[in-house]
């Protein structure tokens, strides 16, 4: 069976994209405006401050756990590109990243939900503030937020535009690459006249981009919180339920898991069943850096600002203690399809040239000419769309409550009404989706090197401060400040290393690696030198006030 449909995937082309695909991003992008406009009801019945920017702290357990997931673009791209080329081996490196938010809701959940009620805090910031009574330490979260944040969000910007172009009817295009976006030509012309460079110009991407941007920002600025998180409830449903569809079709068009298995053996020789796995004829990651990036998903997740949000939203511990179980039920109902599926892939297109086209291809071939077959490869080819704006928009609400609340409220008019702050806010959202915009007109090349490097920066300035937040006593402001300078310092610099080194034997930033000291990612160095500042300066300096502790740390008296 296995011979037959692949000599049948071999010998003709993958169908195009059809109409299906654009149906499902429309739909998506009308059912994202319609939640929006729904929060926006829910935001208005309290203060704008409590319910734009946390929801009123009414998250259930679903909600929390469909959209505390760390699924994203990647998820449908870079993920099943990395088990169609080394094989059974990245199910073991991916079991760290299914629980990325597990470990958050463990690890720091329950300490940060009582301190932001018991506190009153709204944002990240708000948390490092009232936990050691210094507006500095909030200005200093605020800022690091801000920085590693946006550079970030500008990728989803460039992503979510190829996605548009991807799915326009007739493409033939399935990969999400850095050069799909037409870089060159952008540049080339930028200089001229605004007719002449929109002739030249990749018009697809320029439109999606257009729309994509209009979308997001649109429906964030109008629901706010709530209408990020109902967004990415509404993108994990979808991702779901095209990863069983795919699923169900990649193992009846095999035969099954095991044929599959034996028929990428033969393809991928003995080493792409067992460790260390394949990657171009070498092992797939050496040890230390296997241990490496067991640490660094789950770590890099755990206090990230944008999840951190979302659990001080919860209504109850007991409604956290129940999302952690739905979350890893969900987890295992993507990945490990998604390893299945890649598998089936190897046996059916043993040689793709592109592996990030896999989970598109499999989507075209499987359903070619299913009833509704163009419909339901939609579905699966919007996933990462929907992924991709459930990101944007928590970034933006992130970013926006860092400048307005953190900084302006904070440092420049603490008087500032709700509608003051509510004016400032959609300008700065406003202002920046431009910048995001004006980035992805002209964009850099190898972003998601940078997007790499801050994430592990960021993961490096903020988890052990926020740990020591929640169960230190003797932690202090100082020590807090010191913690993430010292952690994302650290992590910086490795990473600076590593790209000076490159274009100094290429010329170029292209193939960037950072430096990875014995071995080990800098992410690593980044939190043992925050916890060796944090807790060395927090010793070394006057302990916090005794009555601020014993209101966050003992249980209320009576």
């Amino acid at each position: 069976m296995i011979e037959c449909l692949l000599a049948e995937v071999t010998a003709v082309q993958v169908p195009a994209v059809g109409l299906g695909a654009m149906i499902a991003l429309v739909t998506f992008i009308a059912a994202s405006v319609w939640l929006g406009t729904v929060a926006q009801r829910v935001v208005e019945k309290s203060s704008f401050i409590q319910g734009y920017f946390q929801g009123n702290r009414g998250l259930g357990a679903w909600t929390i756990a469909l959209t505390a997931t760390v699924q994203s673009g990647g998820t449908f791209m870079g993920f099943p590109s990395l088990v169609y080329t080394s094989g059974w081996i990245v199910a073991l490196w991916i079991a760290s990243y299914m629980v990325v938010p597990i470990t958050g809701f463990g690890l720091i959940g329950k300490r940060v939900a009582q301190i932001s009620r018991r506190t009153g805090a709204v944002t990240m910031p708000d948390l490092f503030r009232a936990r050691f009574g210094s507006s500095t330490a909030g200005l200093v979260t605020s800022l690091l937020i801000i920085l590693f944040m946006t550079i970030m969000m500008i990728a989803q910007f460039k992503a979510g535009a190829t996605v548009m172009k991807l799915a326009w009817p007739g493409s033939t295009e399935l990969a999400l690459v850095e050069d799909s976006a037409g870089d060159e030509k952008v540049a080339e012309t930028s200089a001229s006249t605004l007719a002449q460079w929109w002739k030249t110009a990749d018009q697809k991407y320029l439109l999606g981009l257009a729309i994509f941007s209009l979308t997001v920002v649109g429906y964030t600025l109008i629901g706010g919180f709530l209408a990020a998180v109902w967004t990415d409830l509404l993108q994990s449903v979808m991702m779901f339920i095209g990863v069983m569809i795919l699923f169900v079709l990649a193992l009846k068009a095999t035969g099954g898991l095991e044929a599959a298995s034996r028929a990428a053996l033969e393809s991928g020789g003995p080493d792409y069943m067992l460790g260390p796995g394949l990657k171009g004829g070498s092992p797939f990651l050496p040890l230390t850096l296997a241990i490496s990036f067991f640490f660094f998903w789950p770590f890099a997740g755990t206090a990230s600002p944008a999840g951190v949000v979302r659990i001080m939203a919860c209504k109850d511990t007991r409604v956290l203690r129940q999302s952690i179980f739905l979350l890893a039920v969900y987890n295992m109902g993507i990945y490990l399809p998604l390893i299945a599926i890649c598998i089936c892939a190897k046996a059916l297109m043993p040689h793709l040239d592109k592996p990030d086209e896999v989970i598109p291809r499999m989507a075209l071939i499987l359903t070619d000419g299913l009833p509704l077959g163009s419909w339901m490869s939609g579905l699966i080819l919007a996933a990462p769309f929907g992924a991709i704006m459930a990101t944007v928009s928590s970034y933006l609400l992130v970013i926006a409550s860092g400048l307005v609340r953190d900084v302006y409220q904070r440092f420049g008019n603490p008087q500032a009404t709700d509608y003051e702050i509510r004016r400032l806010t959609y300008l700065v959202m406003i202002g920046v989706g431009a910048v995001a915009v004006g980035f992805s007109i002209f964009p850099v090349k190898h972003l998601q090197m940078l997007v790499v490097m801050s994430s592990g920066c960021a993961a490096s300035s903020f988890l052990i401060p926020t740990v020591l937040l929640c169960y230190w006593r003797r932690a202090t402001a100082a020590g807090s400040i010191g913690a993430m300078l010292a952690g994302g310092g650290a992590s910086l610099v490795l990473n600076l290393i590593g790209l000076w080194r490159a274009f100094q034997e290429t010329g170029q930033f292209a193939n960037f690696q950072p430096l990875y000291l014995a071995g080990l990612d800098p992410l690593l160095w980044g939190l043992l030198a925050s916890a060796i500042v944090g807790v060395g300066v927090s010793l070394a300096t006057d302990p916090p006030e005794q009555r601020l502790i014993s209101k966050l740390f003992d249980a209320p008296k009576g």
